[in-house]
């Protein structure tokens, strides 16, 4: 008995011998989890960040591109700094700067490297790297600052800049790192999924300290980043360059389209910045300069400002009033009962009020297309006629996004019946009278500089125009997103372009706009005055040339300039000359508009309107530190998002002023 219970307790413990021996069997040799999981303790992971692409203009000239930096790292165990002060001279950086990025190095970890100077230039480096060996546990690691071939184009190209927590949180796919850069406005934002690249991953083998010890099998598995796509801009470089230094000294916008394709050939905003200097370790000093700005350069301005149209909007009128059938080209039309009335012309035709500008000609156009229904009450007639002659502006762009391959595009306004409800408190508690200087581009009407260019490359199309865009190629020509191809109607019959263009000729030639013409060219185009409570009115014209074959068309804002002929049409004029003939042979005119200042007429400072501006900016400033996303401001005016009555700088019904434009 006591021999079967001996055998028995040696049977029971080799069996669980025997157990354990398989076990260890299948984690030894068998199963690899444990093996994987050893080595995720010993392997770092590194992310390398590839070159973000280039940017050409559309005769594949450099204009951005990338240069080698060096960011400096700290690795705190190792570091030996005996001279704090002559470290902080070599670097030029504040000894208290030198303790707060120590200490946040050290809280990081005291044995890993971190990042403790970013992007010195190579001039920087070839400078300090000698001294590098009187620091020891300081290295350097290459990376990329983008530079620019010239300061131009600033605002429509954009910057990089540090991802901040809100889009780190954010973002889609976990592609971004805290500290990475990342496009923030212009195209380095719109394309920033085609200029990032991918990502590369290298393999190192760390001990228990992190510290680094050499390539994980021979780097076998590293994968190698893969730079950015390049972009082919449709941008003319020189014509672009020309298009900023006419607006020096000047706040406003240049926008030059080629009709037929909706390329963007210049986009000119100003006041605007060296890119530059957006692009380097200054950033946060330099960009805080901007923000706090009273002439607001960070703004983009053909996309994004408001503006009246002012005189120019009367092309679209006498579009869509012969459309409607209630003007024909030879309507005459004089001042008599218009409330705006013009400078001592007799009745004229629609030629002859277009080269003119007559006041009383489209307010009695516009009338007509208002009471042009069948209702008696005057209420609902002008609600009735309202609706439809909204939906046959809203073609040519006006209150819409037109879909720019750039963020921020501002929609504009184009009143409707809705808003004249909130406005009035009620439906049918309006009427015509209260909206009429709807009729010459003033009132509620809001427009930005991209929107009539656009309406000149329609008028040059006659009748239709391709979604205006900044690029023309995404790493080949051609290779864009189909709806930069589209043609779009306005829905306007082709036969009632011949007359409009035909004033349009007169304008430049014998009327407001005669600072326009090209020697040898026929520009077509109308001036326009953007009225203004602050200051001076801002400047319009718009464009296009040459006449039987257009090639380009250009809207001019300059604000606070007073009239688009003797202020904007010159400008327009050297544009064309340059785009067309590839030289400006003008080059006393060209100097004296450079030389020609407009920016004290800007709101004067410490009005109500610049105090509420200062305000906006500086909360900007603190909460937004990736750019101006929801920032509605530009000089001369300024309007809140939602409303519930119009605001003070608005032109309001009733009280027309009436000016000649």
């Amino acid at each position: 008995m006591d021999e079967l219970r001996k055998r028995v307790i040696q049977g029971f413990f080799i069996l669980v011998g025997l157990i354990f021996l398989i076990k260890l069997l299948f984690i030894q040799v068998l199963d690899d989890t444990y093996e994987r999981a050893a080595d995720n303790n010993a392997i770092r992971k590194v992310v390398q960040v590839p070159f973000r692409g280039e940017i050409y203009d559309r005769n594949k000239k450099l204009i951005v591109y990338n240069t080698p930096v060096y960011d400096l790292y700290i690795t705190p165990r190792k570091a030996r700094v005996q001279d704090t002060l002559r470290f902080c001279r070599i670097f030029d950086i504040r000894k208290r700067d030198f303790d707060s990025l120590t200490t946040i190095a050290k809280r990081f970890s005291k044995v890993r490297p971190s990042l403790f100077l970013r992007q010195l230039s190579k001039e920087d480096f070839a400078r300090v790297q000698d001294a590098l060996v009187d620091y020891p546990g300081f290295t350097f690691s290459t990376n990329a600052r983008r530079t620019y071939q010239a300061p131009t184009m600033a605002n429509a190209l954009g910057y990089i800049g540090e991802i901040s927590p809100e889009r780190l949180e954010n973002q889609e796919e976990e592609y971004y790192q805290q500290g990475d850069y990342i496009g923030v406005t212009g195209l380095e934002k719109q394309y920033e999924d085609v200029l990032r690249g991918q990502r590369g991953v290298k393999y190192m083998m760390v001990n228990s300290n992190g510290v680094e010890k050499g390539a994980y099998k021979n780097g076998a598995l590293d994968i190698n980043p893969v730079a950015g796509t390049n972009l082919i801009s449709s941008v003319d470089l020189g014509v672009q360059e020309l298009a900023d230094s006419l607006m020096q000294n000047k706040v406003g916008s240049i926008v030059a389209i080629e009709p037929k394709t909706g390329e963007v050939i210049a986009m000119a905003s100003a006041p605007t910045y060296d890119p530059f200097l957006l692009s380097g370790r200054n950033f946060s000093k330099y960009y805080r300069t901007l923000a706090l700005n009273n002439l607001n350069p960070l703004l983009n301005r053909p996309p994004s400002a408001y503006y009246r149209p002012g005189s120019t909007f009367k092309i679209i009128q006498s579009l869509v009033g012969l459309q409607m059938g209630v003007i024909t080209p030879n309507t005459i039309q004089g001042d008599g009962g218009s409330p705006m009335h013009c400078h001592g012309h007799s009745a004229l035709n629609l030629r002859g009020a277009i080269m003119q500008s007559c006041n009383g000609y489209f307010y009695h156009t516009f009338k007509r297309m208002i009471y042009n229904n069948n209702e008696p009450n005057l209420f609902k007639k002008s609600a009735i006629g309202l609706r439809k002659w909204d939906e046959l502006v809203a073609k040519f762009g006006i209150g819409q996004e037109l879909g720019i391959d750039l963020p921020n595009e501002k929609r504009g306004k184009l009143p409707d019946v809705d808003y004249y409800n909130k406005v009035y408190k009620g439906q049918f508690t309006w009427k015509f009278s209260n909206f009429y200087s709807l009729s010459i581009g003033e009132g509620e009407l809001i427009v930005s500089p991209l929107k009539m260019a656009n309406v000149a490359a329609i008028i040059a199309n006659r009748g239709w125009y391709i979604r205006p865009h900044l690029v023309k190629g995404i790493g080949t020509y051609g290779n864009i997103d189909p709806k930069y191809k589209e043609k779009i109607s306005v829905g306007v019959a082709e036969r009632h372009f011949n007359v409009v263009i035909d004033g349009m000729m007169d304008v430049v030639n014998h009327g407001t706009g005669t600072g326009a013409i090209v020697p040898g060219i026929q520009v077509c185009g109308k001036t326009g005055t953007s009225q203004n409570k602050k200051g001076k009115d801002s400047a319009i014209f718009i464009c296009f040339a040459p006449k039987d074959d257009p090639k380009i068309a250009v809207a001019v804002f300059v604000e606070n300039a007073g009239f688009g002929g003797s202020a904007s049409a010159p400008i327009a004029s050297l544009i064309i000359e340059r785009y067309l003939t590839g030289k400006v042979e003008r080059e006393a005119m060209k100097q004296k508009i450079i030389a020609t200042s407009y920016e004290a007429n800007v709101i004067p400072t410490g009005s109500p309107v610049r105090s509420r501006v200062d305000s906006l900016k500086i909360q900007m400033y603190k909460s937004l530190k990736d750019g101006i996303r929801n920032l509605d401001i530009f000089k001369g005016n300024y309007y809140p998002k939602k409303v519930d009555k119009p605001v003070p700088l608005v032109l309001l019904p009733g009280n027309p002023e009436t000016k000649k434009q």
